[in-house]
């Protein structure tokens, strides 16, 4: 098992007779999980409409009798007494993948990749077993059949011969294989396709996947073998068929991206065996996920000639800094109503530094069109990218360049001023690794140091502060 089986390893014994017991009717939403004993058209709690569908449920009894778990009767133990190996984490072979798990993966634990279609996310699971070499992995298909995964890793151009492919959607023949097999990881491509004969219910809804999700993590606390699921998304962003897996799984990753560009982004938003605070930076090639090690270098572009509209922000994602430039374009609007335009930004956002802009540093823009993006087609959310949109907007209003040797980090608040941001230290040193010598940050910044750097660090307090010594 290398280190990852428990001693137990009878889990599911013949799958026993079921118990017949009287079934019940009840109505589920099939966005957020929330059930009722009769149909609703609006549900109550995410107000979508006529997502309720009829259900029906078996007993906890006859689901009891489903499955026979032969296992020791577990007592309560001291807490002094109970050995944990905080060293016993598994490499995956994927750098970027351990470092949003905190350094591996831990046995026993159930990890759930939620993305949208088309993302990728097969394409990481499946390099995910490749990688881990030396080790049994069984990979279970609901999805695509056996030689449809083999074609995908004939293009990866790798191999993993301890790596069995099961195409299979039921969950106990699953189980039973995996008792047969006793592999050191299970991956679920997906949980949304997967179904127990204890539900009479169809495969995807809430109650299915529900209860598919709870008998694998129990399967996998019993016998210490890591569980690794895919889920799906809804059209809101959010993991389909119900809230209530992410409180099932012990660590739940959003794999973000967008189909127009090449690179992805892997975020953790729940890890109980790590921070929440690291992402992961993947490419899309031909043979697969390529990982960035240095994505600095991959959100920059190099230019030959000054261009107006254009400057570069030092942000941070997590616990990962990294420089991305941003565009912007403003001009006069022709159609009468000025359009406002964002990719990778919040609009309103956008909006709100357009009317500090024409409010506290006298800039007219409410009459022109504004056009901002961000360049590789990443989503920022840190407030440390104000000082360069704002840059942006100013060099393109004004049609005047500003220097690719510049970069800006700060805060813009609403009477104008240049608030702090966290981890400035660490953005200077990235700017400075990158090659830029000059960085605008806040003023209000206390012992901040560049010893030892080759940059330059301009403290401004207020937008018009950076304009005169911008743009003067």
């Amino acid at each position: 098992m290398g280190g990852w089986g428990g001693k137990n390893h009878h889990f599911w014994r013949g799958w026993g007779v079921k118990i017949m017991a009287k079934s019940k009717t009840i109505f589920v939403c099939q966005n957020c999980g929330v059930e009722s004993a009769k149909w609703i058209g609006r549900c109550p709690s995410c107000k979508e409409w006529n997502t309720y569908h009829e259900e029906i449920i078996t007993p906890a009894a006859s689901r009891e009798a489903a499955f026979v778990i032969n296992q020791e009767k577990r007592k309560p133990e001291l807490l002094d007494n109970i050995k944990a190996d905080e060293h016993g984490r598994q490499k995956t072979g994927i750098s970027e993948l351990d470092r949003i798990l905190g350094g591996g993966i831990v046995g026993g634990s159930l990890i759930l990749l939620g993305g949208e279609p088309g993302v990728g996310k097969s394409t990481l699971a499946l390099q995910l077993a490749l990688a881990l070499k030396g080790k049994k992995i069984l990979y279970v298909s609901g999805e695509e059949s056996e030689e449809q995964i083999s074609l995908r890793a004939q293009r990866m151009k790798s191999s993993n011969s301890q790596c069995y492919i099961l195409s299979e959607t039921e969950l106990e023949p699953i189980l039973t294989h995996a008792e047969n097999i006793k592999p050191g990881l299970i991956i679920i491509d997906s949980i949304q396709t997967i179904s127990t004969g204890m539900l009479e219910s169809s495969a995807g809804s809430v109650s299915q996947v529900r209860e598919c999700a709870a008998q694998l993590l129990k399967y996998s606390k019993i016998t210490g073998i890591p569980v690794f699921l895919i889920g799906h998304i809804t059209k809101d962003g959010t993991l389909a068929g119900p809230k209530v897996l992410e409180h099932i799984v012990d660590v739940v990753l959003y794999f973000e991206g967008d189909n127009n560009y090449v690179y992805r982004i892997l975020r953790s938003v729940k890890n109980r065996f790590g921070a929440t605070s690291e992402i992961g930076i993947f490419e899309m090639v031909e043979t697969g996920l390529r990982e960035v090690d240095n994505p600095s270098e991959m959100f920059i572009n190099q230019h030959d000639e000054a261009l107006s509209g254009i400057s570069i922000a030092a942000t941070v994602d997590g616990l990962r800094p990294f420089l991305i430039e941003t565009q912007a374009l403003v001009s006069s609007a022709v159609y009468g109503t000025p359009q406002r335009s964002s990719t990778g930004f919040d609009i309103r956002r956008l909006n709100m530094l357009l009317a500090v802009l024409e409010k506290r540093a006298g800039f007219r823009l409410g009459v022109k069109d504004v056009f901002l993006n961000l360049a590789g087609g990443i989503k920022v959310n840190d407030p440390a990218i104000d000082l360069a949109i704002i840059s942006s907007v100013l060099s393109s209003n004004l049609d005047i360049p500003i220097g690719r040797e510049i970069c800006f980090s700060g805060e813009t608040g609403l009477s104008g001023e240049i608030r702090p941001v966290s981890r400035i230290e660490q953005r200077i040193r990235e700017a400075s690794k990158m090659g830029f010598t000059k960085i605008y940050i806040s003023k209000y910044h206390r012992n901040v140091s560049a010893k030892g750097l080759n940059i330059e660090v301009i403290p401004v307090a207020k937008i018009e502060n950076l304009v005169r010594s911008l743009f003067s």
